[in-house]
């Protein structure tokens, strides 16, 4: 089958240039009209420009598609709204978002001051539930939505030197787990990649040869899957190489130590208590 997004909005953030960038082209490619959003800054956050969205713009209606450019930032309340104003405001809808844009501020957790915590908590964390929050009603009016996050294996697994990043990271896949429930019944599904490429975040961080391998546009299959009709909901896809997996939070069967246990009675149950068998994922009961 061929998936088509003929009569599909998306707002991607973040998507003047690495995954974003490719994301929106074979949105676009594929009949999807594209908010191009890009503050333009460096990759510590600073500075801006709206250039590269409209590059990217102009790559998209040269092939014949439909976009439009916004420079607003993520971590701005009225930069977020601002996106999804643009959008509502020429096309009168918004069926897909996905929280692309990102910021590094990397250093050991030693030396790194709450400045540099904050802004890259403000950037990923923040700017994807501000920007979601904006499009949220739209998609529960309307009835359908598709949202992807975007986390991280330094998120996921960790990474030295990337406290804030790993925190925001993971911080997304928690948003995705609860509004994964909230949107259910709404046809709002939430999903979350976790990808591996060549980007301006990643070239610093890896060896030539290996960036060679992790081209952006590997990624992106796996996100335009995830815009479709049929996504999954509160998935974590990753994806690096050509390669796509799962990653799932799991939990074992544990031990019934009773209301009486001690710290001893942990210390001699550990094993068990840790023991990578008979994993799950976590059961919960639900009401809409």
């Amino acid at each position: 089958m061929t998936y088509s997004f003929e009569g599909k909005v998306a707002i991607i953030t973040g998507a003047g240039g690495g995954l974003g960038r490719c994301h929106a082209l074979e949105l676009a490619k594929r009949g999807c009209k594209v908010l191009v959003n890009d503050l333009g800054g460096a990759m510590d956050g600073s500075g801006g420009s709206s250039q590269a969205a409209h590059a990217v713009v102009a790559e998209i209606k040269a092939a014949g598609g439909e976009a439009l450019a916004n420079g607003g930032s993520v971590s701005d309340a009225k930069g977020a709204k601002s996106m999804v104003d643009d959008a509502m405001n020429v096309w009168g809808r918004v069926d897909i978002l996905i929280n692309n844009a990102g910021i590094l501020r990397d250093k050991s957790f030693h030396k790194m001051d709450m400045t540099d915590f904050n802004m890259v908590m403000n950037v990923h964390l923040t700017g994807a539930a501000m920007v979601t929050r904006e499009v949220w009603e739209i998609m529960r009016t309307q009835n359908y939505g598709r949202i992807v996050m975007t986390t991280s294996p330094t998120g996921l697994y960790g990474n030295f030197g990337q406290a804030n990043y790993g925190a925001a990271k993971l911080a997304q896949v928690g948003l995705m787990n609860t509004l994964k429930i909230e949107g259910a019944k709404y046809n709002i599904r939430v999903n979350t990649i976790a990808p591996v490429a060549a980007t301006r975040m990643t070239e610093n961080l890896m060896p030539e040869a290996v960036l060679k391998k992790l081209g952006p546009e590997l990624v992106t299959p796996a996100v335009v899957y995830l815009c479709t009709e049929d996504a999954p909901n509160g998935v974590i896809i990753q994806a690096q190489g050509g390669r796509f997996s799962t990653a799932i939070i799991v939990e074992n069967e544990g031990v019934n130590i009773g209301v009486d246990a001690t710290v001893e009675d942990i210390a001699d149950n550990y094993k068990k208590i840790v023991e990578l068998t008979n994993l799950r994922p976590r059961a919960m009961l639900q009401s809409n």
